[in-house]
């Protein structure tokens, strides 16, 4: 039996970019810093990213200079928030405070080189903060220590002292993309389902927080069971499993007014484990009728309904591809779960997982290179990834239960569920690298499943 992410009822889931004044959010705003004499350079420092091992580039990240009295608790915040997003990646290993021999008094100052080389520092990471009333100022530089170079240009973020920590958040996305060449993921959410009481009697409720697990908001209460949220494609909708009814039904959710509708509402019929299409006008998902259930795609604006399957087999945990123009899935066709890929119209599926075991829960990289799975075989449970035609599998983990996969928006991290055994098992929340490695807890507030990445905030 697979696990309960995507299955439901059936068996029982800001690159920071250079530009002018422009407005991040609300409270956000981005600006180059100019005015430093440093020469910039465009190519990043070096991390070979392989299967192999990995030697954490050594960085120093020290506490950002206050330039006025209010500004002193910010400046420390950021720069350990920034550290925690590079070194939780496994890529990084900062060099610790006590071991700095050079001092960062001012931000415009001259940065003295050897004294970072003595410590073998190869970036070096410094920022000012001021803050008045109700706006703070976030400045950064990124240095190649050994080339002596400024690595790209300083920026400038501003917004309210509520947004300290998506500054941080941003000032690591930049660092990270500058280094390692591929685009950030700190500066997003992920929501997921909150989780108390027994196994045999747990109260659900949807939850929001930052990919580190800070900054928990609450979406819905504890008086339905939820499953399997997933982010529309620019974050501003959700889209899950809601037994409000008293049977599973497909529940859009606004999130800025967390105004909620029902979808695809069908008289004697099941619907679940929805997912949007990349342009966020389509929601693809499965319909159970009389037993048998097969994947549907909605037309959100006008409600038309298309069948894509019809067999007599459970098809579920559908999948869009980054362009839109397949789906893989998740049928029992061939007597036990397997992975199939079709075009989002429907037609003829071919099998893609061929390992022993049964697959499930396959989610599509956003890169469009890899595909992500639950895998269940001789008592165990994996989060694994193969290429898209099934070649190249990889199982990353192995536990009692691992579940339900998610992607960061680079496609270089998978979160998922792992809970553990007996009758007082509880779910966590995990991260690991697309290598295997690093594999990381994230702190929630009691138990915690079924997590689903958003985009980088806008």
């Amino acid at each position: 039996m697979l696990p309960r992410t995507d299955r439901g009822h059936t068996k029982a889931m800001m690159t920071v970019t250079r530009f002018l004044t422009t407005a991040l959010t609300a409270t956000l705003l981005l600006v180059p810093v100019s005015g430093h004499k440093a020469q910039a350079q465009n190519g990043p420092l070096r991390i070979e990213i392989t299967e192999g091992v990995i030697e954490p580039l050594p960085y120093a990240a020290p506490d950002f200079v206050a330039e006025n009295g209010a500004a002193s608790d910010y400046a420390r915040d950021i720069a350990r928030v920034i550290a925690s997003d590079l070194s939780g990646t496994g890529l990084f290993r900062e060099i610790p405070a006590e071991a700095h021999i050079g001092r960062i008094s001012s931000f415009d100052a001259p940065v003295a080189y050897e004294d970072w080389k003595a410590i073998n520092a190869q970036a070096l990471i410094t920022g000012a903060v001021s803050a008045s009333g109700d706006r703070i100022v976030v400045k950064f530089r990124l240095y190649d220590v050994y080339s002596g170079q400024q690595l790209g240009e300083g920026l400038q973020f501003a917004g309210t002292p509520q947004s300290w920590r998506r500054m941080a958040h941003k000032v690591a996305d930049a660092a990270y993309s500058r280094i390692t060449g591929e685009g950030g993921y700190f500066d997003s959410r992920v929501v997921f389902v909150s989780e108390r009481g027994p196994k045999n009697d747990r109260q659900k409720r949807l939850g929001v927080m930052d990919y580190d697990g800070a900054n928990v908001q609450y979406l819905t209460d504890s008086s339905a069971i939820v499953l399997a949220p997933r982010f529309s494609p620019n974050g501003d909708r959700i889209l899950y499993t809601s037994y409000a009814s008293g049977f599973p039904r497909i529940t859009l959710m606004d999130v800025g007014s967390l105004r909620t509708q029902t979808l695809a509402e069908q008289p004697g019929t099941m619907t679940f484990a929805p997912r949007f299409s990349p342009d966020g006008n389509r929601v693809v998902f499965s319909l159970e009728r009389g037993g048998n259930s097969d994947l549907y795609m909605l037309d959100v604006a006008s409600g038309g309904l298309n069948q894509l399957t019809n067999a007599p087999s459970i098809e579920t945990a559908p999948s869009f591809s980054p362009d839109g123009s397949q789906i893989v899935f998740e049928s029992d066709r061939s007597g036990t779960q397997q992975l199939y890929i079709m075009s989002a119209g429907g037609g003829e599926a071919r099998r893609i997982s061929a390992g022993q075991g049964r697959y499930g829960t396959p989610v599509w990289s956003p890169r469009g290179d890899l595909i992500a799975f639950t895998k269940q075989n001789a008592g165990r449970f994996h989060i694994g990834v193969m290429r898209t035609d099934g070649s190249e599998e990889r199982l990353l983990t192995a536990s009692f239960l691992d579940e339900g996969p998610t992607w960061s928006p680079n496609g270089r991290v998978i979160m998922f569920t792992r809970e553990t055994s007996g009758a007082g098992g509880q779910s966590a929340l995990y991260s690991v690298d697309i290598s295997g490695r690093n594999l990381r807890q994230i702190t929630t507030d009691g138990a915690a499943s079924d997590p689903a990445w958003s985009p980088l905030l806008p």
